[in-house]
């Protein structure tokens, strides 16, 4: 009997040491969070995407009260609405953000992408990719996966069963830049969305040389340079047999559009054209007024 009271009283003895070891530790090390941190974090999705460029939803509270500015600062899910709620939380100015959109880059259908083999194995991109080029002659163009639609958690994205390719939702997407991370090709990029969700983009990644392009996929670019000569303000650029259009210098005259032999380069959003004879002379919509100059008076306004 008294060894067990001896055996009590040594372990109460030992636990009572220890406790008061941890309360002067914690006091020591103790670190006082801003309780801002807190009411930024209530304001947030939780979507704990990523998107923002912090680990989660805490992480980019934690940034905001932080920083002196929020410039750079984003929450692509809230958008605009959410990062003002931020400002006012911290008495600061959130300058109104450009809304982006994921644009999936590839036209390569089962109609334009002939298939040279047939795989057979686990229906991943990124397992797919590590093992050979594709079921096509094209090895930079979609895989069909789905990985980009498992990584979004908004639904925006969904894999067309005639093509073959990811669509994007565009009601759904909140910009989050899951589905470009989770791509192991990169042929998904986050564009701004555009005057009136309009933009002018190059749908394809291929950088072989013109003739293996065209061979691999009837919608590939050749780098032909045709849409670089015609871009009256120098937003489309052509490196490595691929054509690209800089979004901060495209007004948005489709003139590359028109210029393009292979129909790489497409109007999103846009309204169908009228017949043009002649690219340099300007492009007309259904309604036959320029195309160019509409676009332009918008980003004015």
């Amino acid at each position: 009997m008294n060894m067990i009271l001896i055996a009590v009283l040594a372990l109460g003895a030992i636990a009572a040491v220890i406790a008061v070891v941890l309360y002067v530790a914690s006091k020591t090390f103790e670190v006082d969070e801003d309780p801002r941190i807190a009411q930024v974090a209530a304001v947030l999705p939780q979507a704990n995407c990523g998107g923002c460029g912090y680990p989660g939803c805490n992480g980019f509270a934690d940034a905001c009260v932080k920083a002196k500015t929020l410039d750079g600062k984003l929450c692509p899910v809230g958008g605009q609405p959410v990062m003002d709620k931020i400002g006012n939380i911290l008495g600061l100015t959130a300058k109104a953000s450009v809304p982006m959109i994921a644009v999936v880059r590839c036209q390569g259908s089962c109609d334009k992408r002939s298939r040279l083999t047939e795989y057979d194995g686990v229906k991943r991109c990124a397992v797919m990719a590590s093992l050979y080029g594709g079921e096509t002659g094209c090895s930079y163009g979609c895989l069909g996966g789905g990985d980009c639609v498992a990584a979004c958690r908004f639904d925006a994205l969904s894999i067309n069963p005639e093509t073959g390719l990811p669509e994007v939702d565009e009601l759904k997407c909140t910009a989050c830049g899951a589905c470009a991370k989770a791509c192991p090709r990169h042929i998904i990029e986050m564009r701004p969305k555009g005057v009136d969700n309009q933009r002018v983009c190059v749908l394809c990644v291929n950088k072989d040389k013109g003739a293996v392009a065209r061979k691999a996929c009837n919608a590939a670019c050749i780098g032909c340079g045709r849409c670089v000569k015609n871009c009256p303000t120098g937003a489309v650029s052509l490196e490595n047999n691929l054509a690209y259009i800089d979004y901060g210098k495209c007004d948005l005259c489709r003139k590359c559009e028109a210029a393009c032999p292979q129909g790489s380069i497409v109007a999103i959003n846009f309204p169908p054209l009228a017949v043009v004879s002649d690219v340099d002379s300007g492009l007309k919509d259904s309604s036959g007024d320029s195309v160019g100059k509409k676009e332009s008076e918008k980003r004015k306004e």
